[in-house]
């Protein structure tokens, strides 16, 4: 079984930092990507941030150039360093992975639960 772990949320102020992680667990051959989403009560689920299997780095308008995805291949873990945050930030952070477990023959795409940001002024 694959779960994708959340972690990092919460409530911070205006121009704080936090770091969320997310944890890919279970059997797993190969992940493609890495991503993280997020959405706001009225909004779609947009994307923040996403790292392929090269490293390479796309963002979102919504990042605004204060955060930074980076990943842990050894843990199966990527992270967003939310840096100058504000109020619009406000948010559940959805991780997203394309992965193959090893149960599988073909790619298949998760998301995790959610973890909540609330950014106040």
């Amino acid at each position: 079984q694959v779960q994708l772990v959340e972690s990092g949320g919460g409530l911070m102020q205006a121009g704080g930092s936090l770091r969320l992680s997310c944890a890919a667990t279970g059997t797993i051959f190969s992940i493609n990507a890495m991503g993280w989403y997020r959405q706001s009560p009225s909004d779609q689920r947009v994307l923040v941030a996403v790292i392929m299997s090269d490293g390479s780095t796309n963002y979102g308008d919504s990042a605004e150039g204060r955060v930074t995805i980076s990943r842990d291949n050894v843990k199966n873990t990527i992270y967003l360093q939310m840096n100058a945050l504000k109020p619009d930030d406000t948010a559940v952070y959805y991780c997203n992975a394309v992965l193959k477990p090893s149960s599988e023959s073909y790619w298949l795409n998760y998301w995790g639960r959610g973890t909540q940001v609330t950014v106040s002024s």
